[in-house]
């Protein structure tokens, strides 16, 4: 009897211990959207230093692809990439515009499991914007370039299947070149499937 009850035991313990190896392990892919905010003061352009002052409001729709590693029992590492279209983010003053049009992040993030099904991360990175900018001039000067930073922020993600989870996620990019400021806050709620 005590050598069945020990049998069992250690079975369980396995089971367990491979149940804390699937999930937040391995590869995944999925989709994201929410609510974007570019602000701008005086950026430095693909035309160069603007005198452009002001915010954008939009959503955001994107794609993500990424690696989780469990590392210990309740700590997760990983790596993502990502590209996000906002929707309509143009920010002007009636003479010069500025209109992000989509970006590409690649980031790092390291997290806690909270009983194996939801996981707590920190997320940092990479972040790269096309942009356009139009200067309404007599011969107005239209230009596409590109805005490098880097990006901080958190989230939530939380198994709704066996290999579907959802996650909410706050991110702070910093998109700054030069003397000027170009800056973007976003919210974003995503899926993602796990294999």
């Amino acid at each position: 009897m005590k050598k069945i009850a020990y049998l069992a035991a250690t079975a369980a313990a396995l089971v367990a211990a491979n149940a804390h190896a699937k999930t937040f392990n391995g590869p995944f892919i999925g989709a994201q959207g929410g609510w974007e905010e570019n602000s701008v003061n005086n950026p430095s352009t693909g035309v160069g230093p603007t005198n452009l002052y002001g915010t954008g409001d939009t959503g955001t729709l994107g794609v993500f692809v990424g690696q989780d590693y469990r590392i210990l029992k309740n700590f997760v590492i990983g790596g993502q990439a990502e590209v996000n279209f906002p929707i309509n983010s143009h920010i002007t003053d009636g003479t010069t515009t500025v209109d992000p049009k989509r970006s590409v992040d690649l980031s790092l993030r390291a997290g806690y499991v909270l009983r194996d099904k939801t996981l707590l991360y920190v997320r940092g990175g990479y972040s790269n914007v096309r942009a356009s900018t139009i200067i309404n001039a007599e011969t107005p000067i239209y230009v596409s370039g590109s805005q490098n930073g880097w990006m901080l922020g958190g989230g939530i993600e939380q198994y709704v299947t066996k290999h579907i989870t959802g996650r909410m996620e706050y991110r702070y990019t910093n998109l700054s070149e030069g003397a000027g400021k170009f800056d973007r806050h976003q919210l974003l709620l995503g899926v993602a499937y796990h294999f």
